[in-house]
């Protein structure tokens, strides 16, 4: 659990599986990511969608947050550009969120799989 700063009285609390659940929606937005380690987003069965934070490590430390993330992308993207999209993606969602710091996001390209031919 991560402790928020507040003004007013009493505190408030995030648990890191919010942390990585922000984070994999986000950086599945990204074009050209086809999943996160164990999750594909074109999955239509909801308790698969629920398994989002998978491939999303998180480290906490105060107020900055460290992230590791290993995606799955789409053959013939360009994977440095799908990497800075990912980073700049999950960064702007956890900090706009949370109003936690972002320290780093690294992402590793663990898979790269074919887009499905539609008849």
């Amino acid at each position: 659990m991560t402790e928020l700063k507040t003004e007013g009285g009493g505190a408030v609390y995030i648990a890191d599986e919010v942390l990585t659940t922000i984070a994999g929606t986000a950086a599945l937005e990204a074009e050209g990511v086809a999943g996160l380690a164990g999750y594909f987003s074109e999955a239509k069965n909801k308790t698969l969608r629920k398994h989002v934070s998978r491939g999303v490590q998180v480290r906490v430390s105060g107020q900055k947050v460290g992230l590791v993330l290993a995606i799955t992308a789409k053959m013939g993207t360009k994977l440095h550009k799908i990497s800075a999209d990912v980073q700049s993606r999950v960064k702007s969602a956890i900090e706009t969120m949370t109003g936690l710091t972002v320290a780093e996001v690294n992402v590793t390209v663990s898979a790269v799989v074919a887009e499905e031919v539609k008849e």
